[in-house]
């Protein structure tokens, strides 16, 4: 093991093992261990800081949408205009509370300018403990008010001296000789943690990957909400437009891309448009789908609706494909049909594959007949290349945050801008959560990292410090992955990075191994 060294040590001629991370006051301490893992692969993590005392506790409020607000009737939030920020302001005062109300300010990235998104409204006093906050807000409640201890750590961009763990995997493919892929373990619908994948696999290491439908109102739980493909074979279909993390198992062309897809099912000659694969019809995690509502483009942490559409499902999927109104036909190896139901729901045998139709193309797919044949084709690219094929992984992500060795943020482009509710991107984008993300430095070495949060000791990162942690850690190119409760990072079976829910590690929808 390699011991790195404090900034304060790099006088001495030394040269630290990582550079500074741009994170806290310039003086915090950092310091690093590096160890190889196998032949190509290091494991180095880093720590940043450590957990300052005086880093205060506070009491932040929900907001009414209030009278000055486009819709008064809104749900209560924490950012709203400065119309309802004051008016709550005014009326804590009336009740004995002294409050503040603050800008929320974004940051210029590649498809935003700088600006103020809202307000949030805090109570001027600040706490030593989350205990004390906790009080204050349960005061604040017995007054007809709603509000959170918060621990100002957590602030995006803050500059208190706290403390952060980074964990970072460095692939050399000029030196590797193991598998560098994406598994979601025995099927698509059912989750498990990022440690018993990598388990499932006999990984040397794995982390978290894409996002996945959590709520099974949004779907089937542990779906991929977006692009995947695991060894070349198409399970999930894309975001329209978001970019996706390409991996082949060599690691030798790792990269950040932008993929689409197509995929078209051939009935008595007529060719209809494929909705998804592997997913329950009607409902769309992350939306950017065809013909969907609200929208057809990507909304993150929202599920669009669709009432017609045609779903493809593989052996991949589960026990059983979701069980519904609308129609479903079952294939064969060779595509020849086998069985038609008049309602959703089937097990599929090793090696076939089923169409589900549910609104107005369920009539027409309740046509065909056993021993037709009913073609389905799909494909993927990313513009130059066939990724359906051996060796090939995408998983989904997103915001990209670095190209050609820039910070280049695609937040809105992403969908991690909801237009009616700017607390979406307070807390998903400018507040430190919990984050995984991963790209490709100058050399052509895949970088894999994860870094804690939500906690005392582990504050995470904002989305623009993420951005800018790859910068610092060599990164040219780089997407967020799943992050929040997700993220994880596990070496040889075992679980080294710190969970934020109260559960411990969460199951999630896939993950990115090392064999």
């Amino acid at each position: 093991m390699v011991a790195g060294v404090t900034p304060a040590a790099a006088g001495t001629g030394h040269r630290p093992s990582v550079p500074e991370l741009p994170l806290g006051p310039s003086d915090l301490p950092q310091s690093s261990s590096t160890r190889q893992l196998e032949p190509g692969v290091t494991l180095t993590e880093i720590t940043r800081g450590a957990i300052d005392p005086d880093t205060a506790w506070v009491v932040e409020l929900s907001i009414p949408g209030g009278a000055g607000s486009p819709d008064p009737d809104a749900p209560a939030r924490s950012v709203q205009d400065r119309g309802a920020a004051d008016d709550l302001v005014t009326r804590l005062a009336a009740a004995g509370f002294s409050a503040q109300d603050d800008a929320v300010r974004q940051p210029r990235v590649a498809d935003l300018p700088a600006s103020v998104i809202g307000y949030r409204v805090r109570l001027a006093e600040q706490f030593p403990t989350q205990a004390a906050a906790t009080t204050a807000a349960a005061s604040l409640k017995a007054a007809g008010f709603t509000g959170r201890a918060w621990y100002t750590g957590w602030d995006g961009g803050s500059d208190v001296a706290g403390q952060w763990n980074v964990k970072v995997l460095t692939i050399d493919p000029s030196r590797f000789r193991g598998e560098l892929g994406a598994t979601y373990g025995p099927d698509i619908e059912n989750r498990e943690t990022t440690t018993a994948l990598g388990r499932s696999v006999g990984a040397v290491a794995a982390i978290n990957a894409g996002f996945f439908v959590l709520d099974p109102k949004a779907g089937a739980q542990g779906d991929a909400a977006g692009v995947g493909v695991y060894n070349g074979v198409l399970e999930s279909e894309t975001t329209a437009g978001r970019p996706a993390l390409l991996l082949t198992s060599n690691a030798r062309h790792t990269s950040v891309i932008r993929p689409t897809w197509r995929g078209s099912v051939n009935l008595g000659g007529r060719s209809y448009p494929l909705d998804g694969i592997n997913r329950v019809p009607g409902l769309i995690r992350n939306c950017g789908g065809i013909g969907d509502q609200p929208t057809d483009l990507p909304q993150h942490d929202v599920t669009c609706t669709d009432p017609d559409e045609l779903i493809v499902f593989t052996g991949a999927f589960g026990a059983t494909t979701p069980a519904g109104a609308g129609a479903e036909v079952v294939l064969d190896r060779r595509s020849k049909v086998v069985a038609v139901h008049a309602q959703r729901g089937v097990a599929l045998r090793p090696g076939e594959r089923s169409v589900q139709a549910t609104g107005a193309e369920a009539a027409e797919l309740a046509t065909v007949r056993p021993g037709q044949l009913l073609r389905i084709s799909t494909s993927i690219t990313d513009g130059r290349a066939n990724l359906a094929r051996p060796g090939v992984t995408v998983v989904n992500g997103g915001p990209q945050l670095l190209q050609n060795g820039r910070v280049h943020i695609t937040q809105r482009t992403d969908g991690m801008v909801h237009a009616d509710d700017p607390s979406f991107a307070y807390g998903w984008v400018l507040q430190r959560n919990p984050r995984t993300f991963a790209g490709v430095d100058a050399r052509g070495r895949t970088v894999l990292v994860t870094v804690d949060g939500r906690q005392l000791g582990d504050l995470g990162l904002s989305i623009p410090e993420t951005a800018a942690v790859a910068k610092a850690l060599g990164m040219t190119e780089a997407i967020n992955l799943d992050g929040g409760g997700s993220t994880a990072m596990a070496i040889d079976g075992q679980l080294i990075s710190h969970p934020s829910d109260a559960t411990g590690e969460r199951p999630v929808g896939d993950a990115i191994y090392l064999g």
